[in-house]
């Protein structure tokens, strides 16, 4: 199952963001044994601020996208204010995205 993630960051938190910036790419890269993230991205408000992060998922059940979510440092570190879980159509094209960014798909 693919799923659209995003995840909202709470205001002021950007020297704690940058911090576990590092293990958040790790997270990302390793897909924290429950997922594989496709692509992603940081969010940005139209002034430059950072506002939170994107993702496009693959994982056997919506609550192993939640525990990916979860497990995020950024989640863990109070970096996230909210997330939302959306799956997407079961005909999503993921091989369009030739490039995941977890190096072991799910």
């Amino acid at each position: 199952m693919f799923f659209l993630m995003q995840c909202h960051h709470h205001p002021g938190r950007d020297a704690d963001r940058d911090r576990l910036r590092p293990l958040h790419r790790d997270w990302v890269a390793g897909g924290g044994g429950v997922a594989s993230v496709l692509i992603g991205s940081a969010m940005w408000a139209e002034d430059g601020t950072a506002i939170g992060h994107w993702g496009v998922i693959e994982a056997t059940t919506p609550h192993a996208a939640r525990a990916f979510a979860e497990g995020d440092p950024f989640y863990a570190g109070g970096v996230v204010a909210t997330v939302s879980m959306t799956r997407l159509a079961d005909g999503f094209q993921a091989h369009r995205i030739s490039d995941r960014m977890t190096k072991e798909g799910v």
